[in-house]
């Protein structure tokens, strides 16, 4: 009788943690950060929000710092 082949299983890989989406908190708290690395000059808030959005879902959650509060002198 010939020699049949030993099948085996395919591997099952665990799923990756998928990433969870950011809040509109944390989207917002970045976009105000951006606000402020401009020193509050004038700018597109809708661009500062999806600038946020984006570096938020490009970036694995790590801690932030605060963001450095500017007083402006009168």
């Amino acid at each position: 009788m010939p020699k049949t082949r030993e099948t085996t299983s395919p591997k099952v890989s665990k799923p990756s943690k998928a990433k969870a989406k950011p809040t509109h908190e944390e989207i917002a708290k970045r976009a105000y950060e951006i606000y402020l690395e401009r020193k509050g000059a004038p700018g597109n808030p809708f661009e500062d929000w999806t600038r946020a959005e984006r570096e938020l879902n490009e970036t694995p959650k790590k801690p932030r710092r605060k963001p450095k509060v500017v007083s402006i002198a009168a």
